[in-house]
């Protein structure tokens, strides 16, 4: 299940982006919205001259597939823990 309606929509770099933005928006605290919104904005320079269509598939599955995971680990987590166990990089 994907964070929000519309995924299977995706299918350009620019979707992406604002797709994922629009995910931040249903994160819990500020910090937590800052911390992936960042995030989300230096993935996208960094894969800005991405210019193979079998590479930019993979990485839109991919960030989907990231944010459908932490979208998922907010719903069983209080809010208190999910500041703590979210903004690490590594998932557990």
């Amino acid at each position: 299940m994907a964070p929000l309606p519309g995924a299977e929509l995706v299918q350009k770099p620019l979707q992406l982006y604002r797709y994922l933005l629009r995910c931040c928006r249903q994160l819990p605290t500020k910090g937590i919205q800052q911390h992936y919104k960042h995030a989300i904005r230096q993935s996208f320079r960094v894969h800005s001259d991405e210019d193979n269509p079998e590479r930019i598939q993979q990485i839109i599955k991919r960030a989907i597939e990231d944010a459908d995971w932490i979208m998922n680990k907010l719903r069983m987590v209080p809010v208190e823990e999910a500041t703590i166990q979210l903004l690490p990089s590594s998932r557990s």
